[in-house]
C-alpha cells in the first residue's frame, strides 16, 4: 500500500516575507545584524572549503539578474538576485532576491526563503564585519552616502557591531534622507542630515557609499578623502558601475570578497588587471595585515559574494527550530518507490477521483 501523503524530506521550509520580517522582530534587529556578522565571519575562516565562481550574470539596459551558487561540500546554496535602478521610479524595490539551500549528500533542498530582508542584513552585517577588522580603533562617527534602502540596515550595523554613535546621513534626493532620518529616530544613534557629501563625511571614520545609479559615478573625490578613514564602498557592484575616484584607490589599501568578481564589478574595474588587492578572508584568518596605522585608508571594495548569502542561510534555518516563523512546502516529488514517479502521478487521479 503506497501512502498518498509526502514524506517529511519532500516538505521542505519555506520562510515568507512576513515571516522573516516575524523573525527578525523576535530575535531583535541589531541581534540578529551581530550574530549575522558573527556567522559571516566564521565562514570567512573557513574560506577555502567552499566552492568559489564569480556569480552568473544576465545584464540588460535594465539591470541585472544572477544567480550566487556555492557550498562547503556538505551544505550547497543559491540565491536568484536582481539589480534594476530604474525600478524606484515605479515604486517597486531595486533589488529583490531570494535563496535556497541543499544537502549535498541528496540534492534535496532544506530551506527556502525570501532573501530581500535578508540579503539587505547580510550586507549590513559584512560592512559591519570588514569594519570590524579595517577601520579605526574607537571610530565613532560614520557618514552614510545614499540613504536609500540599505541606509538603515548599514547604519544599526555598525552601531550594534562596531559601536558607532552618530550617523551623518547625505543623498542626492533630500527625501531619502529625510526617510532614513525618521526610521532610525529611536535607535540611539545621533543623526546628522547633511547637505552635500563633503559635508557628510567630515569628522566621519568610517564611509560608506550605496548609491543605486547603474553607471561610472564619483560620489566621492580624493581630495574628500582625508587620512585615516576607512571606506565601504558597496554601491559599485557591476561592470560600468562605481562610485570612487580612482585616486582615492591609488591611496588606498584595498580588500575585496572573491578578486575574479571584484575586478570585473568592483571599484577596482577602473584599475590594471594587477591593481594589488588583499582578500578580506586572509584579514579575519590573520594571514594577511588589515589597518596598519592611523593614517592608512583602507577601502573594503564589496560587490557581494555567495559564500556570504551560504552564511545568511545558514544563519536562518539555525534560527528557525521551535518557532513558527516558516511553512513546510510540497515541494519535492518524492514517490514511495523512487522508480516509479509515474505511478505517483497515476494514483494522483485516481485519489481526486474517488473524492
Amino acid at each position: 500500500m503506497f501512502s498518498p501523503l509526502p514524506s517529511a524530506k519532500a516538505m521542505v521550509p519555506f520562510v515568507s516575507v512576513d515571516n522573516m520580517m516575524r523573525l527578525v522582530h523576535h530575535l531583535g534587529i541589531e541581534t540578529v545584524l551581530a550574530e549575522l556578522t558573527d556567522t559571516i565571519e566564521a565562514d570567512f575562516r573557513r574560506w577555502e572549503s567552499f566552492d568559489k565562481t564569480p556569480r552568473v550574470a544576465s545584464h540588460s539596459r535594465d539591470g541585472v539578474i544572477e544567480l550566487m551558487p556555492t557550498s562547503d561540500g556538505r551544505v550547497y546554496s543559491f540565491k536568484y538576485v536582481n539589480g534594476h535602478p530604474k525600478n524606484t521610479a515605479e515604486g517597486l524595490q531595486t533589488v529583490t532576491a531570494f535563496g535556497l539551500l541543499a544537502e549535498v549528500s541528496t540534492g534535496y533542498p532544506a530551506l527556502l526563503t525570501e532573501m530581500t530582508i535578508l540579503t539587505a542584513l547580510r550586507t549590513a552585517a559584512t560592512s559591519a564585519m570588514a569594519a570590524r577588522h579595517l577601520a579605526p580603533k574607537g571610530a565613532r562617527t560614520m557618514a552614510m552616502i545614499g540613504n536609500g534602502a540599505q541606509a538603515e540596515f548599514q547604519a544599526l550595523a555598525m552601531k550594534a557591531v562596531c559601536g558607532i554613535d552618530t550617523i551623518r546621513l547625505y543623498d542626492i534626493d533630500p527625501r531619502a534622507t529625510e526617510k532614513a532620518a525618521r526610521n532610525l529616530d529611536g535607535s540611539g544613534l545621533k543623526i546628522l542630515s547633511c547637505r552635500s557629501a563633503q559635508e557628510a563625511i567630515e569628522g566621519a571614520e568610517i564611509v560608506t557609499t550605496c548609491t543605486a545609479d547603474k553607471q561610472f559615478a564619483t560620489i566621492l573625490t580624493d581630495n574628500m578623502v582625508g587620512a585615516g578613514v576607512h571606506i565601504n564602498a558597496i554601491g559599485g557592484d557591476c561592470p560600468g558601475k562605481t562610485e570612487l575616484h580612482r585616486d582615492i584607490l591609488q591611496r588606498s589599501d584595498v580588500f575585496v570578497e572573491y578578486p575574479p568578481q571584484t575586478r570585473i564589478e568592483g571599484e577596482i574595474q577602473q584599475m590594471a588587471p594587477d591593481f594589488p588587492v588583499t582578500e578580506l578572508w586572509k584579514v579575519v584568518t590573520g594571514e594577511a595585515q588589515g589597518r596598519r596605522d592611523g593614517r592608512q585608508i583602507t577601502l573594503f571594495d564589496s560587490v557581494g559574494f555567495a559564500i556570504e548569502d551560504f552564511s545568511a542561510l545558514r544563519y536562518v534555518r539555525a534560527r528557525l527550530p521551535g518557532t513558527d516563523f516558516y511553512q513546510n512546502l510540497d515541494m519535492i516529488a518524492d514517490p514511495d518507490d523512487p522508480r516509479d514517479l509515474f505511478g505517483m502521478l497515476l494514483r494522483a487521479k485516481e485519489n481526486e477521483e474517488t473524492i
